[in-house]
């Protein structure tokens, strides 16, 4: 397998990360402090990175600032949510449920679904792709 890693951005100054490879470990901690102090996290309601990138996978760390909203959109694959931090609510025409530190969820693809952030809150994203 080969490595794949990021390139440095001016967002991301500190740059390469490993995103593909047999063995992938993640400092979640470490990353929430850094979408802390990235310009994006002040200058607007969320900010993330992306800490995983295969073929059939992706994992996404998402910051919101309260009240933060991500709008109703679908996924073209199986999600699952956990939340680190905070309290969200998340909304999908049948049901809602409201998650806090320790709980998460999983969703078939195609469903519409909303996210909005009861309180300050950091949630890992996982993408699981046919």
């Amino acid at each position: 397998m080969e490595n794949k890693s990021n390139e440095a951005t001016p967002q991301r100054p500190e740059g390469d990360r490993t995103l593909d490879a047999f063995l992938v470990t993640m400092d979640l901690n470490h990353l929430i402090a850094q979408v802390q102090n990235e310009p994006s996290w002040n200058d607007s309601d969320r900010n993330s990175i992306t800490i995983f990138k295969s073929d059939t996978m992706r994992i996404v760390l998402i910051g919101l600032h309260e009240g933060a909203e991500l709008k109703t959109h679908t996924a073209n694959g199986i999600i699952s949510v956990q939340v680190l931090e905070g309290h969200i609510r998340f909304t999908t025409a049948p049901e809602t449920v409201e998650l806090q530190k320790g709980q998460m969820l999983a969703l078939h693809k195609r469903v519409p679904h909303s996210v909005i952030a009861l309180k300050e809150s950091f949630f890992l994203l996982a993408l699981a792709m046919g």
